[in-house]
């Protein structure tokens, strides 16, 4: 388990909201400017950065406009092959090419 998995949805919030407060400020952005590319209310992003609950597709607008949608890159999905998938795969790998055996043709009488 991961450091934050310990801590409650509360705290959780509150550290998003901080995060997009503190980003907002880097920026030098106002509620009014962000809320506005966001096409959110700035009454949302408040509460946003409150660490309140908002709707999700607000907080990837506002995540959109601070150019920080690449928090979202640990959602990524991860691929898994079974056991029996990976091995077949490896003996597929591994076949070996054989010689094929020709019969002599027809016509041929063998001298």
């Amino acid at each position: 388990m991961t450091e934050i998995s310990h801590i409650s949805d509360a705290a959780i919030l509150k550290k998003i909201g901080a995060y997009v407060k503190a980003r907002r400020i880097d920026q030098n952005l106002t509620q009014e400017e962000v809320s506005e590319r966001a096409a959110i209310s700035r009454s949302t992003l408040s509460l946003l950065e409150r660490g309140e609950n908002i709707a999700l597709l607000n907080l990837l607008k506002v995540l959109r406009v601070l150019d920080a949608l690449y928090v979202l890159n640990d959602f990524q999905e991860v691929t898994t092959i079974s056991p029996m998938q990976l091995a077949k795969e490896d003996e597929a790998k591994w076949k070996r090419a054989s010689k094929s055996k020709k019969s002599p043709p027809k016509d041929d009488l063998g001298w």
